[in-house]
């Protein structure tokens, strides 16, 4: 993961440590609308304008709207991380139970109706060019993910630990998109029980 993660908008203020009310306002309709309805459906003009602001003031905070995307996939980030390591605060030394933790809530999240799966995987898909601001984030997060995954895989010392870290990820990435496909009642539903399953065929007999 990317060494530093917090937005930081370009505008001063007064108080360094929390971005100008103009940029709060911005990124978090900003926020709303990406995550609802993608980041390239979305203009700059509603932006502003939804968020009862001019167009020069968010330019002012947010030199582009690639820098905007990835300003807000930033917050995506760290939140993320806050909900992953509430899973493994609370199983200390016990990555098995972590991750069914966590996945237990991934998979009660797909199952509301607004669900729109991972923004990171979302913004991944929309932008395929290399070096883009927004898929940056995204690939920090996901290789961040990757790792952290083989790591709890040898900490269950599993006979392959990189094949299960794998294996944990795709299930996940899987539940972000078929959580939006199917529903209440798909199969996003069952993420933490079949992590469970292949936790137990993988580990050393």
């Amino acid at each position: 993961m990317p060494p530093d993660n917090k937005i930081e908008p370009s505008i001063s203020s007064a108080h360094a440590s929390a971005p100008p009310k103009a940029a709060e306002k911005i990124l978090g309709v900003a926020r709303d609308l990406f995550y609802r309805r993608g980041i390239r459906a979305i203009g700059v003009d509603e932006i502003v304008r939804r968020a009862g602001v001019t167009k020069p003031s968010l330019y002012r905070s947010f030199p582009s709207k690639d820098e905007l995307a990835a300003s807000y996939l930033r917050q995506y980030d760290l939140e993320f991380w806050e909900r992953f390591d509430e899973a493994v605060d609370a199983y200390p030394g016990d990555p098995r139970a972590q991750i069914r933790a966590f996945l237990t809530r991934v998979g009660k999240r797909t199952q509301k109706p607004d669900y729109r799966g991972c923004g990171m995987t979302n913004a991944a898909v929309e932008y395929p060019e290399r070096g883009h601001p927004a898929r940056v984030v995204s690939e920090d997060n996901k290789q961040e993910l990757r790792r952290r995954l083989r790591a709890m895989a040898a900490a269950m010392d599993a006979a392959d630990a990189d094949t299960l870290g794998d294996g944990l990820l795709l299930l996940i990435e899987g539940a972000y998109i078929s959580g939006q496909l199917f529903g209440a009642g798909g199969p996003a539903a069952s993420v933490a029980m079949n992590a469970d399953l292949l936790i137990e065929a993988s580990l050393k007999k």
